[in-house]
C-alpha cells in the first residue's frame, strides 16, 4: 500500500483596509470569511496562474483543513509534488470574495502534527500582537485565553 505525501500550508491572511478618501484610513467591521471562500479564491488563482494544467496538477488534493476567522488562520493540505503550485498561487493571491487581503505563508510542513504545532504557536504570537497593541497588563484575563485553548483543541483534533 502507497501512502499518499502532502504539503501543509500554513496560511495568515492579512486583510487590507479600503482607503477612505478624505480620511485617515479606518477598519471597518468586514464580513467573515470562510474556508469554502479561501478554497475558491485559491481555485482561481491557480487558474490564472498556472492554467488548467496547474488546477489538474493541484486540484484532487487541494483542501482547507482548518480556518479561524478571529485570526484569519488557514491550514492548507496539498500533495507533496505540485505544492510550489499551491503555494505560489496563495502567494499571488489578492483578494478573497472581492475583499483584499494579503496572504502570508507562515509555514510549511510535511506532516500534519507540525503544522499544528505552528499553527497554535503563530496563534499565540497574534494574540500577543493583540494584547500588545491593547496596552493590556500581563495578568489581565480576557476572551483570548478561552479562545487559545478552544483552538488549541480544536487544531489538535485535525486528522489527515
Amino acid at each position: 500500500m502507497v501512502r499518499f505525501k502532502n504539503r501543509w500550508l500554513l496560511v495568515e491572511f492579512l486583510p487590507v483596509p479600503a482607503p477612505v478618501p478624505g480620511r485617515a484610513s479606518v477598519q471597518h467591521a468586514q464580513e467573515e470569511l470562510t474556508s469554502k471562500q479561501i478554497w475558491a479564491a485559491l481555485k482561481q488563482s491557480v487558474i490564472t496562474h498556472f492554467g488548467d494544467t496547474g488546477w489538474g496538477a493541484v486540484g484532487s488534493s487541494l483542501t482547507v483543513k482548518y480556518f479561524s476567522p478571529r485570526t484569519n488562520l488557514c491550514i492548507i493540505r496539498v500533495a507533496r509534488d505540485p505544492h510550489k503550485i499551491a503555494w505560489a498561487s496563495v502567494t499571488l493571491m489578492t483578494a478573497v470574495d472581492g475583499r483584499r487581503y494579503i496572504p502570508h505563508v507562515v509555514h510549511v510542513s510535511g506532516t500534519i502534527k507540525q503544522a499544528q504545532l505552528a499553527a497554535i504557536r503563530h496563534n499565540r504570537e497574534i494574540v500577543a500582537r493583540y494584547r500588545a497593541r491593547a496596552k493590556l497588563p500581563a495578568g489581565y484575563q480576557d476572551s483570548y485565553e478561552e479562545y487559545l485553548q478552544t483552538s488549541a483543541q480544536e487544531i489538535e483534533g485535525l486528522q489527515d
